[in-house]
């Protein structure tokens, strides 16, 4: 079945997570992605957190195959003059082109969108930096965790008592890949109205504000400082992780309706009290009701607290670790997870985050291996075999192409 972008070709010469994850949702609705690698050790992200025993036995790390499925990859020398001659000619025939350099990089290169919509007005030019393109920090490189820390996220994030902590995922980088997918896809409508092209740019500093936005307008209208309070929230009560017999539960109530439903089912005589009958007395005795409903949740089990609360509509969950969590059947029945082979193995990826009835989200290629497809892909632009031969003589391909 043909997928929603189907016929549009994506050079990506981006790599690690933030671009890689956004140029995956594009090759799953259908779009042709073309990774440009460097030669030998392609992508850094192939060689994150693994051993060497694991790396031979995978090929690349589990970060590196999460978020590159349905891709070619063509291995590229871009401090070559024969490479870089190459990725324009790729760029000239891409519909888009994603990277993650610093600002100034693609310029320096003649990948910029000024030297490329000269040869190629409808090409939509996508650029994810650390804080953008403008401003005293336009320069500082910064990645995930930094952007924790620059944001105030992680000011907010641990124990009360404790140091800040980080975020236990790329929430930052994975949250900006969809900004950046929402942003190709719009620039793409333009262009089917309008037959423009056009420059996208986002950052690791836009998608980190996003995720804090409600944070930054209760500073800017009402100067709220807000502090670290472990699972906890600081808009209602109950809203964090209460001990259970045999682990942890998520249990949230934040409405009048929802709290009352929650005391009937756990326990009407200790729960259903006066002091906690509106959203505002539960914030006032926050402390009190935190530690009777505490004693109230220790004494059931995980299951128990579920069944209930489950049964009277009540927003609960239960503390899962990352096996429990991945392997759980309610993931694969909100067609959350893809399945595809690799040498001969299944293999399993999280989809992205929709789904679509008309134009489902497939696996046609699973993650490539570093060059993979070069040569088919530069016969794909006119290339034949003694330009190959010409090019990895330039050092295209690099020394060892």
């Amino acid at each position: 079945m043909a997928g929603v972008l189907d016929g549009v070709r994506v050079l990506d010469l981006s790599r690690v997570f933030a671009g890689p994850a956004a140029t995956q949702i594009l090759g799953d609705l259908g779009a042709e992605v073309t990774k440009v690698e460097e030669p030998g050790r392609g992508d850094e992200a192939r060689g994150f957190g693994v051993t060497a025993e694991v790396l031979e036995r995978l090929g690349a790390s589990p970060s590196f195959l999460a978020l590159n499925r349905n891709k070619r990859s063509i291995a590229l020398d871009l401090k070559s003059p024969a490479g870089l001659a190459l990725a324009r000619r790729l760029a000239a025939a891409s519909d888009v082109l994603v990277h993650n350099f610093r600002p100034g990089a693609m310029e320096k290169w003649g990948l910029g969108w000024e030297d490329l919509r000269a040869v190629n007005p409808r090409l939509i030019h996508c650029g994810f930096s650390a804080y953008g393109e403008a401003g005293p920090l336009r320069d500082f490189g910064a990645n995930d965790v930094a952007l924790q820390a620059h944001s105030g996220l992680m000011h907010l994030t641990g124990e009360p008592d404790r140091p800040p902590v980080r975020v236990g995922t790329a929430g930052i980088d994975l949250h900006g890949s969809l900004g950046m997918v929402s942003a190709i896809l719009a620039a793409l409508l333009h262009r089917a109205k309008t037959g423009e092209g056009q420059k996208v740019t986002s950052s690791l500093l836009q998608s980190s504000a996003h995720l804090m936005s409600y944070f930054y307008t209760d500073w800017w209208l009402a100067r709220t400082e807000h502090r670290r309070m472990g699972t906890a929230n600081h808009l209602t009560v109950p809203n964090q992780v209460f001990p259970a017999a045999d682990g942890d539960v998520v249990i949230i109530a934040p409405s009048d309706d929802m709290w009352r439903r929650l005391a009937r089912a756990l326990d009407p005589a200790r729960l259903e009290r006066p002091e906690y009958l509106t959203a505002m007395d539960r914030r006032t005795n926050r402390a009190a009701l935190l530690a009777t409903l505490t004693e109230v949740t220790s004494a059931l089990t995980c299951d128990e607290i579920l069944r209930r609360l489950g049964a009277a509509k009540v927003n609960v969950a239960r503390v899962h670790d990352v096996g429990q969590a991945a392997d759980h059947p309610q993931l694969e029945a909100a067609g959350a997870v893809l399945h595809w082979e690799r040498d001969g193995h299944v293999e399993h990826g999280v989809a992205p985050p929709f789904t679509l009835t008309a134009t489902p989200v497939e696996v046609r290629r699973p993650p490539p291996m570093v060059g993979e497809h070069t040569a088919e892909i530069l016969r794909e632009i006119g290339l034949g075999d003694q330009d190959l031969v010409q090019a990895r003589e330039e050092g295209a391909f690099g020394k060892a192409g």
